[in-house]
């Protein structure tokens, strides 16, 4: 999935429920280039934005699998603009590092003059054939963690083939209660959708609590891509989803184990690098203003992910996938 501009967010919907758009660019790139996208270092950029869980695990992704030195990436500003839409500014922190471009829809309408939306983050261009070759962040990360396999820095696998099928159905029951739920239950427009939301939300969390007190990661003892995907939306969770988007029957630091896993996976070396809480916050607070009409920014909670995580005691780190503390 991938984060889509608020007015998106704030069309009226016959049923009062949130739908998500479905993303548009759906090529893949593969090890060998049969695909028509070959996985060369330096060929690609990703644009995200600080702010965006879907964005972020694509950041993660790049980074737990070190490939830093293959995919350079470019930030857009946390605040949208009038129409809903990412901008980038002169500030050297958020500008397109490739073409200078004003915003990221002059990046969507480079790859397609015809495209009829305002551009989502994240999105994976392609420097040779300057075109977007994939807007959905989990087929992204799928790339990342297969088709670089040879690119990569870092010895850990975020993929393995004979977890597939637990890969695939634990992203899709994580998906639709949680990674979606939080804003299905911030953007429902009717107290039945809200409440269908929140609850079906706070059901997902007490289950994959329970799950991650017998288990150390979502599919048994390696990390694997959906414990980032979890990771993405839990990080936000307390700071902006438990206030911004009504999501306040428990906070994630009630629940033992899905806060430890929180907190273990911060801790991974570089994950802090792709984490930007300050932006993050501004983004959220400042830009949806039908949920925040005075886009005044809260300083707290005040949450120290640099605690010490119990997770060793669940099960000690397998020796095939060693994780240094940071």
């Amino acid at each position: 999935m991938s984060m889509a501009p608020e007015k998106e967010f704030l069309k009226k919907t016959k049923d009062g429920r949130f739908h998500r758009k479905e993303s548009e660019f759906r090529d893949t790139i593969s090890a060998d280039g049969s695909s028509g996208f070959a996985a060369e270092p330096g060929r690609y950029h990703l644009y995200i934005a600080w702010a965006c869980p879907w964005a972020h695990r694509t950041l993660l992704a790049r980074k737990l699998l070190g490939l830093e030195e293959a995919i350079t990436f470019s930030v857009v500003h946390p605040i949208m603009d009038p129409r809903g839409a990412w901008d980038f500014r002169d500030d050297g922190e958020h500008q397109d590092d490739l073409y200078g471009a004003r915003s990221l829809q002059d990046i969507y309408k480079k790859a397609d003059p015809d495209f009829p939306g305002i551009g989502t983050v994240p999105v994976l261009w392609d420097k040779k054939q300057e075109t977007i070759v994939n807007n959905e962040s989990r087929e992204i990360v799928r790339m990342l963690a297969t088709a670089f396999k040879r690119h990569k820095k870092s010895k850990r696998e975020l993929y393995h083939e004979e977890l597939h099928g637990i890969i695939e159905e634990s992203i899709d029951a994580i998906y639709e209660p949680i990674n979606n739920g939080v804003y299905r239950s911030g953007f429902a427009q009717t107290q039945e959708a809200y409440d269908e939301a929140v609850d079906q939300l706070f059901a997902a969390l007490d289950h994959w609590d329970t799950v991650l007190d017998t288990q150390r990661y979502v599919c048994g003892h390696v990390i694997t891509e959906p414990d980032l995907f979890l990771f993405s939306t839990l990080l936000r969770f307390d700071p902006v989803y438990h206030y911004h988007f009504k999501c306040n029957i428990r906070r994630i630091r009630d629940y033992p184990n899905l806060w430890n896993h929180t907190k273990e996976i911060y801790q991974i070396p570089g994950v802090k690098e792709t984490v930007n809480m300050a932006e993050t916050k501004q983004h959220y607070f400042g830009s949806h203003e039908r949920l925040n009409p005075s886009r005044i920014v809260p300083k707290g909670p005040d949450i120290d992910l640099d605690s010490p995580h119990d997770r060793d005691l669940v099960a000690p780190l397998p020796e095939e996938q060693p994780i240094e503390r940071s």
